[in-house]
């Protein structure tokens, strides 16, 4: 199974990468599948590359769901 994970995009260099964050985790991917995307954004990240640029709603609600799937497997 493939995962993509939402990410704010912090900051963006000269060229197609991007740092972004998650949980205080930051990360450099290439935008070079989303040249579209802003600092302030969400996007979707798979392999170190921004598929897919996201409204904050839909990130939020994704984070929201990922975190209950880790609270339940805490639980197994």
């Amino acid at each position: 199974m493939c995962l993509a994970v939402p990410m704010l995009i912090k900051t963006i260099a000269p060229g197609d990468l991007a740092t972004v964050e998650i949980g205080g985790v930051e990360r450099q991917v290439s935008l070079l599948l989303t040249p579209e995307a802003r600092v302030g954004q969400y996007v979707l990240v798979h392999t170190g590359y921004a598929i897919n640029v996201l409204d904050a709603d839909e990130a939020q609600e994704t984070l929201k769901l990922l975190a209950e799937i880790g609270a339940l497997e805490g639980d197994a």
